[in-house]
């Protein structure tokens, strides 16, 4: 389920212009996260891929399908898309029956969706509360509610729209957990995230937007070696590559432990 982008520009009816000639491909598979300022044109940029927006100019395929000539209905059997407030999104009654809408909506059988729903709940440690109103959980719980609604459609594409806004460090682990197991199983990956230590924990490629144009698209480490760069789009390296910068490190450790042995060997190189 391949993505390709191409110039594709967009201008709301109050003729802001929010996308200008973006191109991009993405392919199965790929986990691939979207950053830059506010009002970069980065939820404008995914919410094409479901038909939330259709482009004023350009063209956006996802698979084999123009997103111009679908309903948000077809492509929601292809992307899933997690908002960034799970309130916008919840309207169920209890957990379960958020969950179970999405493959009934699909036209899945009781007896697959009701299996879909209970393994999913389970994967994101919201079993216990199936029967509850969404509401009466915690943000971060309604989050994965959110998610896990998402999870159960079983779509080949999933977009994320900043996932660990407002979870403690516990909730932000959970949601690396499961991002984590989807890569492993395969599936495309698209994230939109102010958290540069979370994007570079796990994901490999990084799309850096501002002022509705491509700035950057690369490997995570050739992406956050150019902080000059960054800066144009008010974004900043993660904690680790801007210290390992300041220790005049060569390469961009994404995580505690490459730091620590690329810490290790600068010493062992001095000595």
């Amino acid at each position: 389920m391949d993505i390709e982008i191409a110039s594709l520009s967009f201008t709301y009816p109050s003729s802001l212009t929010a996308l200008r000639k973006v191109s991009l491909s993405i392919g199965t598979g790929e986990a691939v996260a979207i950053i830059g300022q506010n009002g970069a044109g980065k939820t404008t940029l995914v919410k094409h891929l479901n038909a939330l927006l259709k482009p004023t100019h350009g063209q956006v395929r996802v698979g084999s399908w123009d997103t111009r000539e679908r309903s948000v209905a077809q492509l929601a059997a292809r992307v899933g898309y997690v908002f960034q407030n799970p309130d916008d999104q919840l309207f169920q009654r209890t957990v379960r029956a958020e969950v179970m809408f999405g493959p009934r909506n699909l036209g899945w059988a009781k007896n697959r969706a009701a299996v879909q729903v209970e393994t999913t709940l389970k994967e994101v440690g919201l079993l216990e509360q199936a029967g509850r109103h969404p509401y009466d959980l915690s943000p971060g719980d309604r989050r994965l509610v959110a998610l896990a609604a998402v999870l159960a459609m079983d779509t080949p594409v999933i977009v994320l729209d900043e996932p660990t806004t407002g979870l403690d460090y516990a909730g932000v682990e959970k949601i690396g957990r499961i991002v984590d197991d989807l890569r492993a199983k395969g599936r495309t990956l698209i994230a939109i995230t102010h958290d540069m230590d979370f994007c570079a924990e796990h994901f490999e490629r990084v799309v850096v937007l501002a002022e509705g144009r491509l700035l950057l698209d690369g490997p995570i480490r050739a992406v956050f070696a150019q902080a000059d760069v960054l800066a144009q789009s008010d974004v900043d390296p993660p904690q680790l590559a801007r210290l390992a910068s300041r220790l005049g490190l060569e390469t961009v450790p994404l995580t505690v432990e490459e730091f620590i042995a690329e810490v290790g060997q600068a010493g062992k190189t001095e000595l």
